[in-house]
């Protein structure tokens, strides 16, 4: 698909239009993935001590419900940010050019973890491959060289060796970014481990079409976009597991602990390194038509991308985000101060 872009004479209309209806709103709103929520929020609180405006409000609606929130349009009514866990798909960018959300900044800000986490009362070591994740939470799974809805219902009927303990997991919903990166990098990662699949020659397409649902027969658990609600549940459940954002475990980590993959912890350096098998990359999306008439905007998007923020000693890495690289971040930091519009991604 060509980049869809604006014409002078089409954001002058847009910019026009838009003060009028943005006197009423003084807060700067963000809303998106609840992975970047607390970034999201920290960078907000900042703002607001460090200058005196008003603290933009921030929503936690996941990725999938953000994308749809900042592309219904253009005006105050509409938010100006969304933060995202993964990147916008081909389908939300059309739906934000039909709405007329078409100049569109994209920012990779960091990357995080997928973190599989326990409560540190737990008296098991565990460390699991992404195969035993799949087939503990795969809505089917092969049995007797057969593909059947999950039967399993306890870790030691999945490898005798784990622990003789239910199964239960509690992870995000499907409008959530941490659900669709999780269904890639360890769901159908896991799959494609099997020796069923593998020696059953399915390709790609196969293991997307039937890997990639959860179960909902029991031991997953959809948990809602807060994720401090699953760091509560496994705060009173020592045998229970949570799936979420590296920030949530590195904030918790008095009371949590994660789960190895493959024999590697989830820590900075090895999500940085991406030798942790279920790492990604976290965005934030700016309307730049709402640069300029929204006040403070210009300044909270300055504050956000600055080194005091991302940089390898900044507040965000201190919260559980891994910076990019010095280059790439200062690439990214000259994109979204200068506006520049990304293209549409591809089909």
């Amino acid at each position: 698909m060509a980049p869809i872009r604006l014409t002078v004479s089409a954001l002058a209309l847009a910019a026009a239009a838009l003060p009028a209806a943005a006197q009423s709103r003084q807060e700067i709103r963000v809303v998106g993935s609840s992975t970047v929520f607390p970034y999201s929020q920290a960078v907000a609180e900042q703002f607001a001590n460090a200058t005196g405006a008003p603290s933009p409000i921030v929503e936690s609606t996941g990725t999938g419900g953000g994308f749809q929130a900042f592309c219904e349009g253009i005006g105050e009514q509409y938010a100006d940010i969304t933060g995202a866990s993964r990147a916008i798909e081909a389908g939300e960018f059309e739906l934000c050019a039909q709405n007329g959300v078409t100049d569109i900044t994209e920012a990779l800000i960091g990357y995080d973890g997928l973190s599989l986490v326990i409560s540190r009362e737990s008296e098991t070591d565990w460390d699991l491959t992404l195969a035993e994740v799949y087939l503990a939470l795969g809505a089917q799974v092969p049995v007797d060289g057969e593909w059947v809805d999950n039967p399993y219902q306890r870790w030691s009927e999945i490898n005798p060796a784990l622990p003789d303990l239910p199964i239960l997991v509690y992870g995000p919903p499907p409008t959530s970014g941490t659900r669709d990166a999780f269904v890639e990098l360890a769901m159908q990662a896991g799959c494609e481990e099997l020796p069923f699949v593998q020696e059953g020659g399915f390709d790609g397409d196969w293991v997307e079409e039937n890997c990639s649902r959860m179960r909902t027969d029991g031991p997953f658990v959809e948990a809602g976009e807060n994720d401090n609600l699953i760091v509560q549940r496994l705060q009173a459940d020592p045998n229970a597991m949570g799936i979420f954002g590296y920030s949530f475990l590195y904030e918790n980590q008095d009371t949590l602990k994660d789960v190895r993959i493959g024999g590697v912890e989830a820590t900075l350096e090895t999500i940085g390194s991406f030798e942790y098998p279920i790492s990604r990359p976290l965005f934030i999306y700016i309307k730049n038509a709402h640069r300029g008439v929204i006040p403070n905007m210009e300044e909270f998007i300055a504050e956000y991308v600055s080194e005091d923020a991302l940089g390898p000693d900044g507040y965000l890495p201190e919260r559980g985000l891994v910076s990019l690289g010095d280059e790439e971040r200062a690439a990214m930091q000259e994109a979204v101060t200068s506006g520049a519009t990304m293209e549409a991604p591809a089909e």
